[in-house]
C-alpha cells in the first residue's frame, strides 16, 4: 500500500516561465538537503515520467523515459515507489535484492496488463519504458537503471584532481551504440546474426530499438506476441528465439561521502545535448533555486545552435513538431547535505510524494489504476490531483 499523503500537484509545481511546454519545481526538502525537477514536452504526448518521493528514513527519485507512447511510463511510476515500500518493510530495509525483486514486479505487473489488453489493443505490446531509480537510505545510495536515462554524481575533486568539483557517472548507458553494450548483445544470443542491426545511422537491437533494457516492450520479449494472429495484422513479426530485451537493472551501490555535493538524475534528453561534467558544472556553480531548469534550459540552447535557431524560437514550437528539435527532457537534481551543519537537516516528521505532471501541456494528469478482473490487469484512466495511486 503506497502512502495516502502524495501531495497534490497543484501544492508544489509551477508552469515554466516563458515556455508552455516547461514544468519545474523550483525548490523543495528531503530528509537531508534539497532537490528540484523540471520537465519539458516535446513529444505530443509526454512520454517522460518523474517522482520524488521523500521520508525521514529514504529518499526515492525515479527518472521514467518512455517510447512507443506514455503507458509503460506512467504505468511504472505509478508502482515501482510502493514496491520499494513494501519489500523494504518485508525485508527489513532497502538493498539489492529489494530493488532488483521491485523492478521484477513491476516488469511482471505490466506484462499481465499487455496480456490483458492485448486483444483489444495490439499496440501496448509495443510499448516499454527505461527506468532510473535512486534511492537513499541510511547514507547509503543505490542507483539501478534500465536504458540510457543517466545518473551523474557532482563531488570535491580528490588528491589529483584539477578541478574543485568532479563529475562521476553512477549508471550504466544500456544502449546499443555503446560497443561494450552492443557486445553484451550479441554474445547473449550467438545464433541470431540480426540480434543488432546498423540502420537509420544508428545501432538498434533487430532493427528497431536502441536500449538494450527496459520495463515493458513485451513483443521483444514474449516470442508468442509475435505469434500472434492478432498481432501479425497490427505490425511486422520480429522473429526471434528469446527475449531480445532485458528487464535485469544494473545496480551500483555507495556510502555517501563528505566530498559528494548532489546526484543529477536525467532522462537521455539532457545527455543529448549536455555533457556529465557540463551538467556537473552548472549544478556547481549556479544558484539552487530552479536548478533543474537551468539544465534543460542549457540543453534546449545547446539543441537551438545546433540548428542555428535561438532558444526562444524552439519554445514557440508547439509539441510533436518540437520533437523533431530535442526529446522530452526530464531532469531532478538531489543536493547531499547529510555531512553540513545542523542548519540543513530537515524536519523528520515530514514525508511527502512529488510526481511530475502526466502531460505538461494540458495541465491534465490522469493515473493509470490497475484493477483486478477475472482474467488481467485493465488499465483505467481517470482525472487525478497527481497523485500516485494506492496499490
Amino acid at each position: 500500500m503506497f502512502p495516502s499523503w502524495c501531495r497534490p500537484l497543484e501544492e508544489c509545481f509551477g508552469r515554466g516561465r516563458g515556455d508552455e511546454l516547461m514544468w519545474d519545481l523550483d525548490l523543495k526538502q528531503h530528509a537531508s538537503g534539497d532537490f528540484s525537477i523540471a520537465v519539458v514536452q516535446a513529444n505530443s504526448n509526454l512520454e517522460d515520467q518523474t517522482s520524488v518521493f521523500t521520508a525521514p528514513s529514504a529518499t526515492y527519485v525515479g527518472v521514467y523515459d518512455g517510447h512507443g507512447g506514455p503507458e509503460a511510463s506512467i504505468f511504472v511510476n505509478q508502482r515501482l515507489f510502493p514496491y520499494l515500500t513494501k519489500f523494504s518493510m518485508e525485508h527489513g530495509g532497502l538493498s539489492v535484492d529489494v530493488i532488483k525483486k521491485a523492478f521484477n514486479a513491476t516488469e511482471e505487473d505490466f506484462t499481465r496488463l499487455v496480456r490483458g489488453s492485448f486483444p483489444f489493443k495490439p499496440k501496448i505490446a509495443t510499448v516499454g519504458s527505461c527506468c532510473l531509480l535512486g534511492a537513499i537510505s541510511n547514507d547509503e545510495l543505490f542507483v539501478a537503471n534500465l536504458g540510457d536515462s543517466r545518473a551523474v554524481l557532482g563531488r570535491k575533486g580528490l588528491h589529483g584532481e584539477d578541478r574543485s568539483v568532479v563529475a562521476e557517472r553512477l549508471s550504466t548507458d544500456h544502449n546499443v551504440a555503446v560497443e561494450e553494450v552492443r557486445k553484451e548483445v550479441q554474445a547473449l544470443h550467438p545464433d541470431d546474426s540480426s540480434i543488432v542491426v546498423h540502420c537509420r545511422g544508428v545501432w538498434r537491437v533487430k532493427g528497431i530499438i536502441q536500449v538494450s533494457r527496459s520495463i515493458g516492450d513485451v513483443y521483444l520479449k514474449k516470442p508468442e506476441f509475435n505469434r500472434d494472429p492478432i498481432f501479425q495484422q497490427f505490425g511486422n513479426p520480429v522473429p526471434m528465439r528469446r527475449p531480445a530485451l532485458s528487464a535485469e537493472p544494473s545496480i551500483v551501490t555507495r556510502k555517501l561521502k563528505p566530498q559528494d555535493l548532489f546526484l543529477i538524475f536525467a532522462s537521455d534528453g539532457l545527455w543529448e545535448h549536455l555533457s556529465d561534467d557540463e551538467a556537473v558544472k552548472i549544478v556547481s556553480t549556479s544558484p539552487r533555486p530552479g536548478i533543474a531548469k537551468k539544465l534543460i534550459g542549457a540543453a534546449i540552447q545547446e539543441a537551438a545552435k545546433k540548428r542555428e535557431m535561438r532558444y526562444k524560437d524552439i519554445r514557440k514550437i508547439e509539441k510533436g513538431t518540437r520533437r523533431h528539435f530535442h526529446d522530452d527532457i526530464s531532469v531532478i537534481v538531489i543536493y547531499l547535505d547529510q555531512h553540513k551543519n545542523s542548519s540543513h537537516i530537515r524536519n523528520q516528521n515530514s514525508f511527502g510524494c512529488i510526481s511530475a505532471p502526466i502531460d505538461i501541456f494540458s495541465y491534465q494528469s490522469y493515473s493509470g489504476e490497475v484493477v483486478k478482473n477475472d482474467n488481467s490487469l485493465q488499465l483505467e484512466n481517470r482525472k487525478t490531483h497527481g497523485e500516485l495511486p494506492l496499490l
